[in-house]
């Protein structure tokens, strides 16, 4: 008898073991996650290099937006709100570009927290998040689609109305921020490649995987929605169109 049960008990341990041992059915194991697929690269394009002072230090020629948000005081661009912004308003060049270099200063001025930014290779978009938008009542006539280099608080790069967050790291940037004091800024656009420098910094260098949403259009200059007032100050922009050097310019070697 006790060798029968004996031998039960062996046959029920292999049992046990063959059953641990049998390799997953691979009908039923996780798919793996593809990696994901390095931006092509998009040459520069060609074109005539001309440097315009998109700025007079005077006036707003050459840009359109809202007269009672946009004005110029002491040399500068203002861009100013006191009632909320339902969607972000811009100041936008009368003409549009593809590869360029722009160089400015932008200063926040105490009282807000919210960034701005500088958008570009998108359009002009009045019916904004695609809902049933009053362009009058809500202020979106001047609303953009397109690319948007963001500072100083967050900085970043943002997809308006498309993929939103671009997952550009803003650690960089964020290092040598002034955070309400005057940020010299570059924004170099090629191709499908952006460069930024911040303060005499290299801080970003990003592909666009999609190069298809790539389109010449204007270059704006973001006041962005808010329940509550804000200031932002606004000096230099001059923009050098198909830029000569390959290389961001401002960075301190």
């Amino acid at each position: 008898m006790r060798r029968v049960l004996f031998a039960l008990c062996f046959l029920a341990a292999g049992v046990a073991v063959g059953q641990e041992k049998k390799p997953a059915d691979p009908k039923k194991a996780e798919p793996k996650k593809a990696a994901p697929k390095a931006a092509p690269v998009v040459p520069p394009k060609k074109g005539e290099s001309e440097t315009i002072k998109l700025f007079d230090g005077k006036t707003l020629e050459g840009w359109e937006g809202y007269e009672d948000l946009w004005s110029v005081k002491d040399g500068v661009i203002v861009s100013k709100n006191t009632k909320p912004l339902k969607y972000s308003t811009y100041l936008l060049t009368k003409k549009k570009f593809s590869d360029f270099r722009i160089t400015f200063a932008c200063k926040l001025l105490p009282g807000s927290e919210m960034h701005s930014g500088v958008s570009f290779w998108g359009e002009v978009w009045p019916k904004a998040d695609g809902k049933v938008v009053d362009v009058k009542t809500d202020r979106s006539e001047y609303t953009y689609k397109g690319h948007l280099v963001m500072f100083p608080s967050g900085y970043g790069m943002y997809d308006l109305f498309g993929r939103n967050g671009l997952g550009v790291d803003n650690k960089p940037a964020l290092k040598v921020n002034k955070q309400h004091d005057w940020n010299e800024i570059e924004v170099l656009a090629q191709g499908n490649r952006v460069r930024v420098a911040v303060n005499g910094a290299a801080v970003v260098d990003w592909r666009d995987p999609q190069p298809d949403r790539i389109k010449e259009g204007p270059i704006g200059l973001q006041l962005h929605s808010l329940n509550g007032p804000q200031e932002l100050h606004w000096k230099g922009l001059v923009l050098e169109t198909f830029p000569k050097v390959d290389e961001l310019i401002t960075v301190k070697k």
